[in-house]
């Protein structure tokens, strides 16, 4: 039974209507007589609740409300990746060309191109076993992804009756007919829909062992995130969120990217729409947008499709890795999506909680990035992928104890802090060391130790404890002055400050340093580690603090990053012989004054 009502009363983005008893929560409805796309978010007896998802400017109490019996869904199937969508499954290409560069409300496409033909290579023949998750065939979506066609996650243990035969075919045509026990037929086709709100389901969820690689020395060595992992990445307003993010999604070894502009400036996300079309993707040298997925929904833009964009994001990257793929997305920034759910709540007169955020904020956060993992995915054959989330949080004034991201880091396992004064120093990333953190780190040690370096967890740890220790000592230094220390401990500040300039400092726009791979990453550790180890031994040996700092090999060690590419590591090598003969010299010499 199809809901019809009309409209009693309008806030913004809110709509009431009455006569919808026999409307659903969440269900997709039509607003006046424009048919603007809507959402029943709230029911009282007959009256309706609808957020609208388009401007409402115009709208009059009387006109119609009909509802569609659909939750709001989006359609997963081949002509996805590639695709600019704004936060309801829209393709904003398609739509510019039917209303030109401002859009006109009431403007509807097709989500994939169902009139395209895709070259089928089925998998299944009649009389084989199909349900929810099997794969069905393959399409070659773009040079880069190879489209798994599933089954829908919701499809009984049926027999296959009849199979196409490989060919090309569009989106709609049934490329399978399967019958289930009880006799009931299922047309199966390149594409389904499932609805965004609910979480697809998987045959069983994986420890998160594998760590996911960024090149970002910072990230993958002291805090690293795993496949199927959550973090999040606050920051106050000129951080470096973005572009951070950006580095993310452009270096990460997952197979898809997903990147949400969620309410976010318009300039920001038009960086995002022009660059990421023309960068190249490192792993293959195609470019990246064969691989990406890109979600724009800025601020000029209807608030509650701004809400919903984070599910239709989430929903399609658990669709990928159903496939068998690590997908990674990056949310940019879930703080305007919590502002979107603030004013929706506060147009439908709800009662307030912290901040004027509504009391439910951190379920709605919790139930976002719960649906990262990586899973065992459902059907046959058996295979294993991964969504990744990571969140950018906007907090006002660099304040870390504001709601969301207080709330939000009760539900992420890795914290990147972006910290004001870094930025304002010109230390990029501008990630804070000490506040930062992972949940992350013994999951992911074995793999390092199995694939780069044995002794990765220990190089990691003396790496980090001189950080530690340099930390402690700044009050010490602020209070009485750097005079004060003895010689053991001004060299920890000067090999912390070699750390950070020459390990954790990186130019995302510089060729070389833009990316670190796992092997020059932990060669540059071990490098910094030695020389404090070896600077030790020449100061208990009678060699001056000074000596040390004036060695030549130091400004080449802080210049490696640029200097010696990823495949160069015989000069990395090379580099730390170059220091240890140079200590060895400083060690001689200071005997032969002794002797003397």
């Amino acid at each position: 039974m199809v809901s019809k009502g009309k409209i009693e009363w309008i806030s913004g983005p809110a709509v009431k209507a009455s006569g919808m008893a026999a409307g659903k929560m969440y269900e997709v409805v039509q607003v006046g007589e424009e048919k603007l796309i809507g959402e029943i978010i709230k029911l009282t007896g007959d009256i309706a609740f609808v957020q609208v998802y388009e401007p409402t400017s115009g709208l009059r109490p009387g006109e119609p409300v009909t509802g569609t019996g659909q939750p709001l869904s989006v359609s997963l199937g081949p002509g996805m990746t590639g695709t600019i969508y704004d936060g309801l499954q829209r393709p904003l290409e398609v739509i510019a060309k039917k209303a030109g560069s401002f859009i006109t409300r009431g403007v509807t496409a097709d989500q994939i191109p169902f009139d395209k033909k895709w070259e089928f290579v089925p998998a299944l023949k009649k009389g084989d076993g199909v349900e929810g998750g099997t794969i069905l065939g393959d399409v070659q979506e773009t040079a880069l992804i190879d489209h798994k066609i599933l089954a829908p996650p919701n499809l009984p243990k049926s027999t296959v009756r009849e199979a196409a035969k490989g060919g090309k075919y569009d989106v709609q045509e049934n490329v399978v007919m399967a019958e289930d026990k009880s006799g009931k037929k299922h047309e199966l086709k390149l594409f389904h829909r499932w609805p965004v709100r609910i979480a697809r389901p998987n045959k069983e969820r994986l420890d998160p062992e594998l760590p996911l690689m960024t090149g970002q020395r910072v990230l993958d060595t002291f805090f690293p995130m795993a496949k199927g992992g959550t973090g999040a990445i606050p920051g106050g307003f000129g951080t470096g969120k973005t572009v951070t993010l950006h580095s993310v999604a452009k270096w990460a070894d997952a197979k898809v990217v997903f990147h949400i502009g969620c309410g976010e400036r318009g300039n920001e996300m038009t960086e995002v729409l022009t660059e990421f079309p023309e960068l190249i993707d490192p792993q293959s040298g195609r470019p990246l947008m064969e691989r990406t997925i890109l979600i724009a929904n800025v601020s000029n833009m209807p608030v509650a499709a701004r809400e919903a964009s984070i599910y239709t994001g989430v929903t399609m990257a658990e669709y990928y890795r159903d496939m068998g793929y690590d997908t990674v997305l990056v949310a940019d920034s879930t703080s305007r999506w919590a502002e979107a759910l603030r004013e929706i709540s506060g147009r439908l007169e709800e009662m307030p909680a912290e901040e004027g955020y509504p009391s439910y904020l951190a379920s709605r956060l919790a139930e976002f990035y719960e649906r990262a993992g990586r899973v065992a995915a459902q059907g046959t054959p058996e295979r294993f992928g991964s969504v990744t989330l990571v969140g950018a949080v906007s907090p006002a004034g660099a304040d870390f104890t504001e709601p969301v991201t207080s709330q939000t880091i009760r539900f992420v396992r890795t914290f990147w802090a972006l910290d004001t004064r870094l930025a304002y120093s010109r230390h990029y990333p501008a990630i804070n060391w000490m506040t930062s953190y992972s949940g992350y780190i013994e999951s992911v040690s074995n793999w390092w130790s199995a694939n780069v370096a044995k002794d990765w967890a220990r190089t990691r740890a003396d790496a980090y404890s001189i950080l530690q220790r340099e930390d402690a000592l700044k009050e010490i230094v602020r209070l009485l002055g750097p005079e004060a220390l003895p010689d053991e401990e001004k060299l920890i500040l000067e090999v912390a400050r070699m750390i950070q300039i020459g390990f954790l400092q990186q130019n995302a726009y510089d060729d070389t340093d833009a990316y670190c791979s796992p092997e020059k990453q932990v060669k540059m550790m071990k490098m910094f580690v030695a020389f404090h180890e070896e600077a030790l031994k020449a100061l208990k040996s009678g060699t001056t603090l000074a000596r040390i700092r004036s060695m030549q090999v130091i400004s080449k060690m802080l210049r490696s990053k640029f200097a010696i590419k990823n495949e160069e590591m015989d000069k990395m090598d090379a580099l730390v012989k170059e220091m240890m003969d140079e200590f060895k010299t400083i060690s001689g010499v200071q005997e032969v004054k002794v002797v003397e």
